[in-house]
C-alpha cells in the first residue's frame, strides 16, 4: 500500500517537472511599444501590424501593447526608456535618436536624399549594419529603419517660393539639431516644441511655421491651422524601429526569431504605405484649402551647404563622409 502511494507521487511528480517548462513556453511575454504619431499614420499602421504578426509567429506567447500618439512621453523620453529597459519598443524619430546615438544624424543632411529609397539602399546595406552595432552598444536593438518621409514646411505667413521667403519666420523644429542648423541657414528662427504640442503651437501663433513629411501634416491636421504649405523637400528623415537591448536578452533564441521576422514584414508595410501616401495626401490637402507653392531647390541647396561642413567636423565626420560619398 505505501509502496503504490510512493509510486503514484513519484509520477505525479515527474509529470509536474515535465509541464513546468510547457508553462512557462505557454505564458505570454507582454511588451509595450510606444511612438509618438497619430492613428492612421504609417508608423502606427506598421505597428499594429507588427503586433498582430508577432503574436501569431510566437504562437501567442509575445503580446504587444501599441501606445500611440506620445501616451508615453515624447520621442526624447521614450529613447531614454528605451535605454533604460523601462519600455520595451519604439519607433521614434530620428532626431530624438541621434542624441544618443549621433551618426543618426548623417542622414539628414540637407537636399542629400530625394526619395527614401535612395536612403534605403544604404540604410539596408553595411552602413544601415554599423549604425545598428552603434545603437547596440547604446542599449537599443535596430528592428528596422522606417520611413518618416521627406520633409517639407508649412506657415500661417506667407507662401514660400526663394530663400528670402523663410527670412525671420519662426519655424518648430522637434529636437533635431540638423534641422535647427538648416533653419537657421535659411534665415528662420528655429524654436523646438514637443510634437504632441505643436498644433496647439500653431494655432496660437507661438510659432509660425514647422516641417514635417506630408502624412504626418495630414493625420495631425496642421491644415486646419496653416494654409501655406511649400514643397522644400529639404530632409529625408527615418523612423528607427528599436527595441531596448534589456527586453532582446530576456527573449528566448525562437521568441527573438519571431520579433525580427514580424519586423522585417511590419518594416514592408510601413515604407509602402508611407510611399503611397503622398500624392494622394497632396491631392486632399489642397481641397482642404491648402495653398502649394515649389520652391528653388538648388538656391535652398546652396544656402544650406554650410551644415554638412559644420557636421563633417563633429565626430560624426567619419561615419558621415561615407554616407555623403554613397547618398551622392
Amino acid at each position: 500500500m505505501q509502496r503504490n502511494t510512493f509510486t503514484r507521487t513519484l509520477l505525479a511528480a515527474c509529470a509536474l517537472a515535465a509541464a513546468l517548462p510547457l508553462a512557462a513556453q505557454a505564458q505570454a511575454t507582454k511588451l509595450t511599444l510606444g511612438h509618438g504619431a497619430a492613428p492612421g499614420n504609417p508608423r502606427h499602421e506598421a505597428a499594429v501590424k507588427f503586433a498582430e504578426v508577432v503574436k501569431a509567429k510566437s504562437a501567442g506567447r509575445i503580446e504587444v501593447q501599441v501606445a500611440p500618439s506620445a501616451q508615453l512621453g515624447d520621442d526624447a523620453a521614450m529613447v531614454t526608456a528605451v535605454r533604460t529597459g523601462a519600455l520595451d519598443m519604439t519607433a521614434n524619430s530620428q532626431g530624438a535618436v541621434s542624441v544618443a546615438v549621433p551618426e543618426y544624424a548623417a542622414y539628414g543632411m540637407p537636399f542629400m536624399f530625394s526619395t527614401p529609397a535612395q536612403a534605403f539602399k544604404l540604410l539596408d546595406g553595411p552602413l544601415g549594419q554599423e549604425l545598428a552595432q552603434k545603437s547596440a552598444d547604446k542599449g537599443m536593438v535596430v528592428l528596422g529603419y522606417w520611413d518618416n518621409g521627406i520633409r517639407h514646411m508649412t506657415n500661417s505667413k506667407r507662401p514660400i517660393g526663394k530663400v528670402e521667403d523663410m527670412k525671420g519666420l519662426k519655424m518648430r523644429t522637434p529636437p533635431d539639431a540638423v534641422l535647427v542648423d538648416i533653419m537657421q541657414a535659411l534665415g528662420a528662427e528655429a524654436q523646438q516644441i514637443k510634437f504632441a504640442e505643436l498644433y496647439v503651437a500653431l494655432q496660437q501663433g507661438v510659432v509660425d511655421g514647422q516641417e514635417n513629411p506630408l502624412v504626418n501634416i495630414h493625420a495631425s491636421k496642421i491644415y486646419e491651422v496653416q494654409k501655406h504649405l511649400a514643397l522644400t523637400s529639404h530632409m529625408f528623415q527615418m523612423t528607427p524601429f528599436l527595441m531596448s537591448k534589456r527586453t532582446w536578452d530576456r527573449l528566448s533564441d525562437a521568441d527573438r526569431k519571431a520579433v525580427q521576422d514580424a519586423a522585417a514584414e511590419a518594416t514592408a508595410l510601413q515604407r509602402k504605405l508611407s510611399a503611397d501616401a503622398d500624392a494622394k495626401l497632396l491631392d486632399d490637402l489642397k481641397a482642404k484649402g491648402v495653398q502649394v507653392t515649389t520652391v528653388d531647390k538648388a538656391a535652398f541647396a546652396k544656402a544650406t551647404a554650410a551644415v554638412d561642413d559644420k557636421w563633417l567636423a563633429t565626430p560624426i565626420g567619419p561615419y558621415l563622409k561615407k554616407v555623403i560619398a554613397a547618398a551622392r
